[in-house]
């Protein structure tokens, strides 16, 4: 009955799928992650009453973070057509969609990163500048691994939106999961294989939560015992 249901053949193209939706996540949360953090950092050490306050900088990079942070992803992924085709060569496929996928979940990746980083004792900040340390030592001694717990929920938020963002990103070509179920499953009315891709990216969110909080957990103990011994 399974075989009848799923033979090899939509079983090779439901591998096919997973594996593009994995490097879209992947990728685009390697990128993410490289231009978010530092964007996060920036965002926080240049408020103003900071360390290293640039009130002009702070503002623009806010206003830049927000509005992309207030495009629907679909809207999104339309808009930056001429910049995937020039970063990419292409505008369909798994490579494209890794770009529409950075641009879309970075803003969001900086912004949990400035909220943990927020969250920062500022009493350990102003004992660090009083012993004479400089900004990249505040930054790196300080600021990272104190919100470090944060910062990793925040990693775990985004993964799971990147992997929703990924689904959706099959409805205008991009491959994976998501190009798989409006094909197969609406188009050609296979609710089996509807079914099949929703089971998999609940399997997948549910992955990224649970190993994404008990990371997050150990870490925070760390912390924490740290913080006592001192």
């Amino acid at each position: 009955m399974l075989f009848d249901l799923f033979p090899p053949a939509l079983v090779g193209l439901v591998l096919e799928s997973l594996k593009q939706t994995v490097t879209m996540v992947a990728a685009a949360a390697l990128l993410s992650t490289a231009i978010g953090l530092p964007l996060g950092i920036l965002l926080v050490v240049t408020a103003p009453g900071q360390f290293m306050e640039r009130p002009i900088f702070n503002r623009i990079a806010g206003t830049v973070v927000n509005l992309v942070r207030s495009t629907p992803f679909i809207i999104l992924m339309v808009a930056i057509i001429p910049f995937t085709r020039l970063v990419a060569g292409t505008t369909v496929g798994t490579l494209a969609a890794i770009v529409p996928l950075t641009v879309a979940i970075t803003p969001l990746y900086a912004r949990l990163a400035e909220a943990a980083m927020r969250e920062v004792d500022q009493n350990l900040i102003e004992a660090a500048e009083s012993m004479g340390a400089s900004p990249l030592q505040i930054i790196w001694k300080v600021l990272l691994p104190e919100a470090l717990p944060g910062i990793l929920a925040g990693q775990t938020v985004t993964l799971v939106s990147l992997v929703g963002y990924s689904a959706m990103a099959g409805t205008v070509g991009g491959g994976g999961l998501g190009d798989l179920g409006i094909r197969f499953g609406y188009q050609r009315f296979m609710p089996e294989v509807m079914i099949a891709v929703v089971v998999i990216l609940v399997v997948i969110v549910q992955s990224i939560q649970m190993i994404g909080d008990w990371t997050a957990r150990m870490v925070n103990h760390r912390v924490a015992r740290r913080r006592a011994a001192a």
